[in-house]
């Protein structure tokens, strides 16, 4: 069973995984807004963040996929933390409530904001498992989604193209 959910690479992950691309503009859609409380105690309403380019990762701390994603998200967050216009967000979908959710981020160092969500939110993206990351442009619209793992080069590409720079 281990095996079977790293091979996969996500819990819960349908059979319709695509890569971290740019969505073709037909495809594009609005990114549900949501309002959440933040681990340091804000909270972060997704339309105040207009202007940004949003990443988003959908996560719980009884996936352990989830927990090799962290890495990745980490560097792709120092190597942007600077840059006034990139966020990035953890949503955990995990109902056992902050301190659970607090603890698994303490061990598994993760350096970027996370917020308590719920899986009703991450289904409103359409989310069919975790992790499953969005990348939200500053317009607000879904540009990029990946189900699964991702790649920091993947990452790194998206934004890239996001920003009008090629294919990365």
């Amino acid at each position: 069973m281990l095996f079977a959910l790293l091979a996969g690479g996500a819990c819960g992950v349908s059979d319709d995984e695509r890569p971290l691309a740019q969505l073709p503009i037909e495809q594009r859609r609005e990114a549900p807004d949501f309002n959440l409380e933040g681990l340091d105690g804000g909270t972060v309403r997704l339309s105040d963040l207009r202007g940004k380019t949003v990443v988003i990762d959908f996560w719980a701390t009884w996936c352990l996929p989830c927990e090799f994603q962290v890495p990745v998200l980490n560097a792709f967050w120092d190597a942007h933390k600077e840059d006034e216009d990139i966020e990035v967000l953890g949503v955990s979908v995990d109902y056992a409530g902050s301190d659970v959710v607090a603890k698994w981020v303490d061990a598994k160092g993760v350096r970027y904001k996370v917020l308590l969500g719920g899986e009703d939110v991450a289904r409103s993206f359409g989310a069919t498992g975790f992790p499953t990351l969005y990348m939200v442009g500053p317009d607000g619209s879904v540009e990029s989604q990946h189900a699964g793992l991702i790649e920091a080069a993947d990452l790194e590409a998206a934004l890239r193209r996001q920003r009008g720079g090629g294919p990365g």
